[in-house]
């Protein structure tokens, strides 16, 4: 029997965004291996683990991922080879040529060989039929120290689009031509036209299959999402939703306290880590630097404000001409001893956005 999630997205192919969309540098901030890596282990990463793997990379991510991560070996793996075709020529147009692509199962462990610094699974695990099982098998591709993103489906927020993907198996509706005409006679303000109007998704191909035709789909409440962290074996290091809490046990209670109202986030997005050592203290002998993916956005001359796309689950400070001047001094390491206290005042609030990288010197 062919796997059907393969199946799926050689159909339908996700994203589907144009081949010659870009994204700024700077926007990729968070996906920096160096960057996630001086957060959660206060030193900067030895040159065995800037290996990156996507797990499920999709037609679109292995760009960003080269954008934020130039110098870094990157593997990116999916089941679709139509999503790998159109991922790979995405990164060509773009000149991107530091990714492997492989069309193979993330469970096949020669698909990817040897151990990664960082591992990205945004949006992969809730479809697969064990995903315990698939996450296991990534946490053994992580080298100590290494952090691995996932991202699963809330229960809640996620209510009326399973509940419309339940009435569409049910009525035997498996292919997208079928499931628009029904759509389009919708009734006003009914269930179906609500969702369809509300969801951003809706409104490509790609994304209306992936939402209400997915053949495989898994949510979670926070009690099952962390029982499944707990099997892993891996350490929750950072929430990154819209809104989630910097303190991953108060961020826990804070959902626990909206499932009871039946609300959740869109998505649990979640930092993980093997073997992490510890955030660097705030010692004079560390040294403070430049996020590098934010380096060329600090150094250039422009009038107006730059705002960064929040990535990390609250909003980025703007950043005005007074803003980007004082950040163009980390564009080489600076030592803290060197820093003036007013100065030390304000570094918090760079670090918490991953503007800034705190480490110790190895």
């Amino acid at each position: 029997m062919p796997d059907l999630v393969r199946h799926h997205y050689e159909l339908y192919p996700y994203p589907q965004y144009p081949l010659l969309a870009s994204i700024r540098r700077c926007d990729t901030y968070a996906l920096n291996l160096t960057a996630l890596w001086t957060r959660f282990n206060g030193i900067l990463p030895p040159l065995t683990a800037k290996r990156i793997l996507i797990a499920g990379c999709g037609s679109f991510s292995p760009y960003p991922f080269s954008l934020a991560n130039p110098d870094a070996d990157i593997t990116a793996l999916d089941l679709s080879s139509r999503n790998i075709k159109r991922a790979r020529l995405h990164c060509l147009l773009h000149g991107n040529r530091n990714v492997t692509f492989r069309c193979s199962d993330l469970l096949d462990q020669s698909s990817a060989d040897g151990k990664f610094g960082l591992i990205d699974a945004y949006g992969v695990l809730h479809h697969l039929q064990d995903p315990l099982t698939g996450l296991k098998a990534l946490a053994s591709r992580l080298t100590e120290g290494g952090i691995l993103r996932i991202m699963l489906y809330s229960r809640y927020a996620r209510r009326e689009e399973d509940s419309i993907r339940r009435a569409f198996r049910m009525l035997g509706v498996s292919d997208l031509a079928t499931a628009k005409s029904i759509i389009r006679r919708a009734k006003p303000g009914s269930r179906l036209r609500r969702f369809v109007e509300s969801s951003h998704e809706t409104n490509f191909d790609s994304g209306l299959a992936d939402a209400l035709l997915h053949p495989r789909v898994h949510t979670y409440r926070i009690e099952g999402f962390m029982e499944l962290i707990q099997q892993s074996g891996l350490q929750p290091l950072l929430f990154a939703h819209d809104g989630a809490l910097e303190d991953v046990t108060q961020e826990v209670e804070r959902i626990r306290r909206m499932e009871t109202a039946k609300q959740a986030p869109d998505n649990f997005i979640l930092y993980l880590g093997h073997q992490v050592g510890t955030p660097c203290p705030a010692k004079d002998a560390s040294l403070f630097m430049l996020n590098p993916c934010l380096s060329a956005a600090v150094s250039q001359v422009r009038i107006g404000t730059l705002h960064v796309a929040s990535r990390l689950g609250r909003p980025n400070p703007p950043l005005a001409s007074q803003e980007r001047r004082f950040l163009r001094q980390f564009l080489r390491p600076v030592r803290a001893d060197q820093l003036s206290a007013e100065i030390q005042s304000v570094l918090n609030l760079y670090k918490k956005s991953l503007f800034l990288l705190q480490y110790q010197n190895n």
